[in-house]
């Protein structure tokens, strides 16, 4: 009898979903043309079911998150669960209110973001010298890119209509009409810091930001030393490390004399230790220099060892970490530092084993050209193609060790795709930088999509400046939906039942789930 009950509730909600399926294929019949998205079904070009001259899709999501995604629905589904998502964005540049005036916001910090001063030379006086432009306060600075960008020409480029985003979502469309900088100006100078700060990222849709934080910078350490700071849980901490990639030991000698440890690999890593204790970072991060190369021999890395190994000792050579501290006898000099030690001898000695000691996974962001044009700052740096061979190096020599990649070159992404699903221990995520453009991202998703499934980070913002979460996950929420319309689409004309939750479920991995998952390995 209670299998008897089973079955007849089952039967009940079949038909129940039929008769909800059935309403909106007719609601869909009668529709105009115009989608929730407001654009057409990607993968359909404007059409369902391959049916040419059929109308795009103005069906509302059904409420009931159980019920069976048709192709009627499938766009309504997708963009309702995109726009509701929460967003977990991995990699930033932010501080919080509590860091003063490390932390950037408002007009002027939007219009000297370093995109905007780069796209403003491409077109300012040859008589105009880049030392004469940042000479200038920054509101005049502001002023010059606001008249050259938003002015003289319409603001079509991804950064510049990122700022159009900024000030209609912050409801200075009225402003923005009338080009009035200074009405901008006095809106935000009205702005308390701490509630602006939270009204953005509740606007945004973001549960957290992952910051940047950088203890061999004095004034950044001065917001954690020799007292931390407390700030919002909207924000959370990375340790970044760059000048260990780098192979740049004079600047870490530099922080271990300040903070009272001895220049040597052991007092690095207590130095390290102790900034993880005090952080309590998400993860390690650095940007790798544009001709970082990761050796295949273990050797160079022990070049200072005075006794190799013991030859007491039998140890298989190939097997990665053999140089390591355990393959050394007790008091050996080789697991200290050489008298020059490079970026992979740093690696080895420093940054693994802290990253193995607390289980921290290491970030790093390939493929930046510092300072290609040094005349721009930070708007000089360039990009390069880079081989994803040494990252491979380093996943198959560190296999305990978690890492997150993302990518400069558009270039590198098919290669950094396959990469990650060789390897269980690299996550993928974002398109930083020069790949942060409508075109490229949707590109980059739907590979991404089509060879990892969900397993990837579909996107950071890597934001410098506060407001730009407004724009920079409002534009990509977007297309991301739009691409994940595309793959579900055919998955549902290929024959696989899908319900609303599991859409939900789906689309949450590409904006934070997957990320979590990962880090929980």
């Amino acid at each position: 009898q209670a299998y008897q009950a089973q079955q007849a509730a089952a039967q009940q909600q079949q038909q129940q979903q039929h008769a909800v399926v059935q309403q909106q294929q007719q609601q869909y019949a009668a529709a105009p043309t115009g989608g929730p998205l407001g654009n057409p079904n990607p993968h359909t070009n404007g059409q369902t079911g391959g049916e040419p001259g059929a109308k795009r899709m103005r069906v509302e999501a059904p409420a009931d998150g159980s019920v069976v995604v048709t192709l009627a629905t499938v766009e309504a589904v997708v963009a309702k669960a995109v726009k509701e998502a929460p967003i977990v964005d991995v990699h930033t540049h932010l501080f919080p209110p509590e860091h003063g005036d490390l932390m950037l916001w408002g007009i002027d910090e939007l219009l000297t973001y370093h995109y905007l001063v780069a796209e403003f030379f491409t077109s300012a006086p040859m008589e105009l010298a880049p030392e004469e432009f940042f000479a200038l306060p920054k509101p005049n600075q502001a002023e010059l890119v606001w008249q050259a960008l938003f002015v003289d020409r319409a603001p079509i480029s991804e950064a510049t209509r990122g700022v159009v985003t900024v000030l209609v979502e912050l409801g200075l469309a009225d402003q923005l009409k009338a080009k009035n900088l200074i009405g901008i100006r006095e809106w935000f100078s009205q702005q308390d810091p701490v509630k602006h700060a939270e009204k953005v990222f509740a606007k945004a849709g973001i549960r957290y930001a992952v910051m940047t934080n950088i203890p061999f910078d004095a004034a950044e350490a001065a917001h954690w030393k020799p007292e931390k700071k407390e700030y919002s849980k909207r924000f959370r901490s990375a340790l970044r490390i760059d000048p260990l990639v780098k192979g740049d030991w004079e600047t870490v000698c530099v922080a271990l004399t300040a903070a009272g440890f001895p220049t040597t690999a052991e007092g690095a890593r207590s130095y390290l230790a102790d900034w993880v204790e005090t952080m309590k970072p998400e993860y390690l991060m650095a940007s790798t220099p544009h001709d970082f190369a990761f050796d295949d021999d273990p050797l160079a890395a022990f070049a200072a060892c005075s006794c190799i190994v013991s030859t007491s000792k039998k140890v298989d050579m190939s097997i990665p970490g053999a140089f390591g501290v355990k393959a050394h006898e007790g008091g050996c000099k080789g697991t200290e530092l050489s008298t020059s030690p490079d970026a992979i001898e740093l690696m080895e000695k420093i940054l693994i084993p802290v990253a193995e000691q607390h289980s921290l996974p290491i970030a790093i962001k390939i493929g930046a050209h510092r300072q290609l044009n040094p005349e721009l700052g930070q708007g000089g740096d360039g990009m390069v193609t880079a081989d994803i061979t040494d990252l491979a190096r380093m996943l198959k020599r560190y296999p305990k060790v978690k890492f997150l990649a993302t990518f400069l070159s558009k270039t590198n992404q098919h290669e950094a795709i396959v990469l990650a699903n060789k390897f269980r221990n690299l996550h993928i995520y974002g398109c930083w930088w020069y790949c942060n453009n409508p075109s490229i991202i949707k590109e980059v998703t739907t590979m991404r999509l089509e060879m990892l499934g969900f397993a990837f980070t579909a996107q950071h913002s890597d934001s410098r400046v506060l407001e730009q979460l407004l724009y920079k996950w409002a534009h990509a929420r977007r297309i991301i939906a739009e691409v994940v319309i595309g793959e579900y689409t055919k998955l549902v004309e290929t024959g696989w039942q899908l319900t609303g939750d599991e859409v939900t479920r789906d689309v949450r991995r590409l904006l934070g789930e997957a990320y979590h998952e990962f880090m929980a390995k």
